[in-house]
């Protein structure tokens, strides 16, 4: 365990305020990422900027104050807080003399460790290749191969182009491939549909408690832990209610704010399971103090993947940290908008499960309405022993 801990990654975080309201959160979520992506905090560096500096994004004299950063601390590694380019990238480079990263390549390495399914090292792989094109900038001068010469003459194109054509042809091949399992999906979902069993997916921002949640509800045994993307896998299971039978639940990466674009389009497959779903499990964390913009960033990602419609069910967690009581809120239509519990230590979760019911025996009786009309039938009034929201039948 020493071993390991001596041979980690020592990293200087960089974070420029260009009037940022909430710095402060910023600085604390680089921190859990550069810690997830298992590199130790050497030191921060911080600076007011009104603009990025084109050519290294920092400006000469705060370039300057990285690098006496890095070598007081001995540093391998320098994270930037931000989205660098190419040339942004490397003259940093250039100047610290160590490898410098943005916070688009720091997420996409957590990814890269986590994934564990062989769709998820896919979908990595695909958003890795993606970002990793943007990158492919003029550095392999010294190889042309256009201009011949002997044990040179080649195809006639340089050693960029032949790394675009042959990247472009692996991003093909995944792209392809993740087709194929997102048609498969497609045919499962449509069976459990065919079931009328209530969907449901769990969303939330990143290490807000989703899958210690799933894990009490369904004992899946679901890697949780302390840190910002512990798993990425979706995770499907049948839940049973006591009053309502079985609904399937599922368990979602966590998004936080900013998710680079590539991610979101190369995990589109599995993030599809939540646009499909028939209710969000919305889990915020209630003791974050800036849970509040957490949830306008996992709203920001459901609109991208087309979830923005499908009805939500907040879940405010974590509420052993607040010393609030578990309860259930309802809108003023008397549907059940909020509910407090602790995933952790358990309570409020016999609210959940009965506020999963009531979903559930809705969704039922809705779907044998439809069959009823269809059919030419008078909808039954309620004999099927369905209660409705108030409990009466």
């Amino acid at each position: 365990m020493a071993e390991g801990a001596a041979s980690a990654e020592r990293a200087v975080i960089v974070q420029l305020d260009f009037g940022s309201a909430d710095l402060a959160d910023q600085l604390e979520e680089v921190r859990l990422l550069t810690r997830s992506a298992g590199a130790e905090v050497c030191a921060v560096v911080q600076g007011r900027r009104h603009s990025p500096d084109a050519a290294t994004y920092a400006g000469k004299g705060k370039v300057e104050e990285i690098s006496a950063e890095v070598a007081a601390h001995e540093a391998d590694l320098v994270i930037f807080n931000h989205d660098l380019t190419a040339g942004q990238e490397r003259n940093l480079e250039r100047a610290l003399h160590c490898r410098v990263i943005d916070r688009t390549s720091l997420i996409l390495d957590i990814f890269a460790q986590r994934a564990q399914s062989s769709e998820g090292k896919l979908q990595v792989e695909l958003a890795q290749l993606e970002h990793l094109a943007t990158r492919l900038v003029r550095g392999w001068t010294h190889l042309e191969r256009q201009k011949g010469g002997i044990g040179l003459r080649g195809p006639g194109e340089t050693q960029l182009e032949t790394d675009r054509r042959l990247l472009g042809i692996r991003v093909r091949l995944l792209k392809e491939r993740l087709v194929r399992l997102e048609r498969q999906r497609g045919v499962q979902r449509k069976a459990r549909g065919r079931g009328e069993l209530l969907n449901v997916s769990l969303v939330g921002y990143t290490n807000a408690g989703k899958s210690t949640l799933f894990n009490a509800l369904t004992h899946a045994g679901v890697f949780a832990a302390d840190q910002l993307f512990a798993t990425l896998d979706t995770t499907t299971r049948k839940l049973w209610l006591p009053e309502a039978g079985h609904i399937v639940l599922s368990d979602t990466v966590g998004f936080i704010r900013d998710l680079p674009h590539s991610l979101v389009a190369a995990f589109h497959a599995t993030l599809e399971a939540t646009a499909a779903a028939d209710v969000l499990l919305h889990v915020v964390d209630s003791a974050s103090p800036a849970r509040d913009e957490q949830i306008a960033d996992v709203n920001k990602v459901l609109a991208e993947i087309g979830a923005a419609d499908v009805p939500q069910l907040t879940v405010l967690n974590k509420l052993d940290l607040t010393g609030l009581p578990p309860a259930v809120e309802r809108d003023e239509y008397g549907r059940i908008s909020r509910v407090r519990v602790s995933a952790r230590s358990g309570e409020g979760l016999p609210l959940l499960r009965e506020a999963l019911a009531e979903l559930a025996r809705t969704k039922l009786r809705d779907s044998r309405e439809r069959r009823e009309r269809a059919a030419g039938l008078a909808p039954s009034q309620h004999g099927d022993g369905i209660l409705d929201a108030d409990g009466s039948p």
